[in-house]
């Protein structure tokens, strides 16, 4: 009890009520979902309510200030992943442990004997005595939750013992959880009892820091085969240092994994794309994802006033077969994404859709400037088949020296001529190949928004945003 005693006392201080966005944050983005005070990371619990046609999202908040604390339950909702409502935090510090990430399912069958179609929470629960998993239930469609009286339905045995991804797997229950270096699996008929399977992770991927944040997803192939992608991420230890998401790809006979190949593959290419989680229930089986767009390396001292970080826009993952014939996971912007695009226009506005028309004989140049001289080079190289963008001139590099620096994504995929589209907005650029093949994610702090594009080796057409 005595380990818990302050959470209690501080959760209780919580300003419940629903706050608007100061109007003084340069860096506030137009259309990335950002908390409205204070500070947020990983994206928990997302779901699609069907019924009604609303995203729901939990996020790690804290109430009290700017930097990482005492983690509850933010929560927002969107009709169309763009506009998103922020409404009162859902799940508090208790006697167990502040709330770490989890997820959320609809339990359409009253498995767990909360209700019929009762949303059900399973998350982390963290302090000094260790790290648990709990659950909570909502059965007013995810505005309000009742923790579990049977709480933690499972105890940690290791110090890192967190962020369970529940799906349902055939006839039960699957839990994916990250346990210091390595993945475990468990089994639940009802949401409450977890049963071991299996765990992952030794003698593959990359492991210079934590595994955090998996998720076992199943996909189709356009070749037929059905694999399963494991998504981990990992701090540190990241492609660029700091954080970012490894995945693995394999098949799952119900209670291992096994990967195909025991080399890391990256999720996005950028610095600032983190713990990227799907939303259960998407519509027409689609997987949609968001990540939690900053890295731990800097992610406390971001050039932000009254609130510090926001997710990037949605994306639909899916398998592809490479050049060399292995499997990699894409990333294209979600249908919802893809409607930011207004009318054409010839000058760059601070937020824009541009989407971009390259040679693939040639290299290409692709330059964002201001009226202060701070520019974003992106550059396409031919003949090393690589895209990569820097931001070392890009503005505001000072508060972090790990900041100012240089992403290169492989292309993957050779091809005659090259589409890519880019989302610009006040402090992010995440660039995408058309296709899927590869994303790449990078924050921004220009001193004034970037009013100039320049192409070289192709042809540039931007877009208003339609929002």
């Amino acid at each position: 009890m005595l380990c818990g005693l302050w959470l209690m006392i501080a959760s209780s201080c919580v300003n419940r009520t629903a706050v608007t966005h100061p109007t003084d944050e340069p860096f506030r983005s137009v259309y990335h979902h950002s908390p409205a005070a204070n500070w947020m990371n990983d994206p928990n619990g997302m779901f699609y309510d069907e019924a009604n046609g609303v995203w729901h999202l939990y996020y790690q908040h804290n109430p009290f200030g700017t930097t990482w604390g005492p983690m509850h339950w933010g929560h927002a909702t969107s009709k169309d992943l763009l506009h998103w409502e922020e409404h009162p935090i859902v799940l508090e510090p208790d006697s167990i442990g502040t709330i770490f990430s989890g997820s959320a399912v609809i339990d359409k069958d009253n498995t767990a004997g909360f209700g019929e179609n009762a949303i059900v929470a399973v998350y982390t629960q963290s302090e000094v005595c260790g790290q648990h998993q709990s659950i909570a239930y909502s059965t007013d469609g995810g505005s309000t939750y009742v923790k579990y009286e049977g709480n933690p339905v499972l105890k940690g045995d290791v110090p890192d013992f967190r962020d369970p991804k529940v799906i349902w797997d055939s006839d039960h229950w699957l839990m994916t959880l990250a346990c210091g270096q390595e993945i475990r699996f468990y089994a639940s008929d009802n949401l409450k009892d977890w049963t071991f399977l299996s765990s992952f992770g030794e003698g593959v991927g990359a492991h210079g820091g934590v595994w955090e944040c998996p998720e076992l997803i199943k996909l189709k192939c356009e070749n037929g085969q059905t694999k399963y992608v494991l998504l981990v991420s990992i701090n540190p230890g990241g492609l660029f240092g700091g954080s970012a998401t490894q995945y693995f790809v394999g098949d799952w006979n119900g209670k291992e994994f096994k990967c195909e190949n025991p080399q890391s593959k990256w999720l996005d290419y950028g610095n600032d794309n983190y713990s990227t989680f799907t939303f259960h229930n998407a519509p027409d089986g689609r997987l949609v994802a968001l990540g939690w767009m900053s890295n731990w390396q800097y992610a406390q001292v971001l050039p932000t006033v009254a609130f510090r970080s926001q997710n990037t826009v949605a994306r639909d993952l899916f398998l592809y077969l490479d050049d060399e014939g292995e499997y990699r996971l894409g990333s294209v912007p979600s249908q919802e994404t893809m409607a930011l695009r207004g009318e054409e226009t010839k000058t760059l506005p601070d937020a824009a859709v541009v989407e971009l028309d390259l040679d693939g004989k040639q290299d290409a140049l692709i330059t964002l400037s201001n009226d202060r001289g701070e520019k974003v080079l992106m550059t396409l190289d031919i003949h090393r088949q690589t895209f990569s963008m820097d931001r070392t001139a890009s503005g505001d590099c000072s508060f972090s020296h790990e900041f100012a620096a240089s992403t290169v994504a492989p292309l993957f995929i050779k091809r005659d001529a090259y589409h890519l589209i880019l989302f610009i907005d006040h402090c992010s650029i995440e660039a995408f190949d058309a296709e899927g093949a590869w994303t790449m994610t990078n924050l921004v702090f220009p001193s004034e928004p970037y009013n100039h594009i320049d192409v070289q080796g192709g042809k540039a057409t931007i877009y208003n945003i339609n929002f």
